[in-house]
């Protein structure tokens, strides 16, 4: 990156209200979100986030897209990239003893082809989050140990998310709502993966997992807040059990072992907005 412009960029970075706007926006990278979702994340006035969505944007680290009537704003990944090496190879000077986690991860060829430990994390750890933990125990054909957590503390498992479960085949007993902190204690199991399921887990700050798993967000609409009669309901609840079923049905079938951290995270990226199918063989 040249010069000139990654002072900019981190000039923009410096103002703390633009940082954290750039903080949430990562969290949800590639995916975007509306101006209205990122102000009731960091509560933030418009106006005030209107002035930081414009600076991001100025200095190339944020790009916004219209889609209909809504303006989505993302994180620029190849100029976030080129930020970022420009902070480690040019003004670092590529030095080991400044970022030996850094260098370790980028000459990381593989991942390990069995035991992965995954979390899903939702809001409520009731329905999304729990759908999700099932699917991945069931379908993960023995290379899995799956988990679920909810960022909201007290709750419990929705009834219709246990009978959908049910309906499918999947044994519910050992299933619990959890809160996220029971993963976040001094020798908890270091996750592989750590996906978000619903856009409010997704916008909390939550400090960097150990062992720096490959996150992704694969935000669907809480069945819970569905409306009707109860047979509208169930439906919505069913739906939302299939989106996520095919999304681990997809990422159960990834050739692990032949992709690098790259490709596994465009790979996970991609299942979060249903642009992948399952590969077999």
């Amino acid at each position: 990156m040249e010069q000139n412009r990654a002072a900019h960029a981190f000039a923009t970075l410096g103002h703390p209200g633009r940082l954290a706007v750039f903080r949430l926006l990562m969290r949800f990278a590639p995916q975007g979100q509306r101006p209205t979702e990122i102000a009731e994340a960091l509560a933030l006035k418009a106006n005030t986030l209107s002035h930081h969505l414009a600076d991001l944007t100025a200095s190339g680290l944020v790009q916004v897209e219209r889609r209909g009537r809504s303006l989505f704003y993302s994180v620029d990944l190849e100029v976030t990239e080129g930020l970022i090496g420009h902070l480690v190879f040019d003004i670092g000077r590529g030095r080991p003893d400044l970022i030996p986690p850094l260098l370790a991860a980028a000459q990381e060829a593989h991942m390990r082809d069995t035991d992965f430990d995954v979390l899903f994390i939702c809001s409520g750890n009731s329905s999304r989050s729990i759908f999700a933990e099932a699917l991945l125990r069931d379908l993960g054909k023995g290379k899995f140990q799956a988990f679920s957590a909810g960022t909201r503390p007290n709750t419990e498992l929705n009834p219709l998310a246990l009978e959908v479960l049910r309906r499918n085949g999947h044994e519910v007993e050992g299933l619990r709502s959890k809160h996220i902190s029971e993963f976040q204690q001094p020798g908890s199991i270091v996750m592989d993966f750590v996906f978000t399921v619903c856009d409010t887990a997704a916008a909390e700050e939550c400090p960097p997992w150990p062992g720096q798993p490959i996150t992704g967000h694969w935000g669907l609409p809480d069945p819970v807040k569905a409306t009707g009669t109860e047979a509208e309901k169930a439906l919505v609840f069913a739906q939302t059990y299939a989106a996520l079923r095919r999304r681990i049905a997809a990422f159960v079938e990834l050739p692990f072992e032949q992709l690098g951290r790259m490709s596994l995270q465009a790979r996970v990226d991609a299942i979060g907005t249903d642009q992948l199918t399952p590969e077999k063989g």
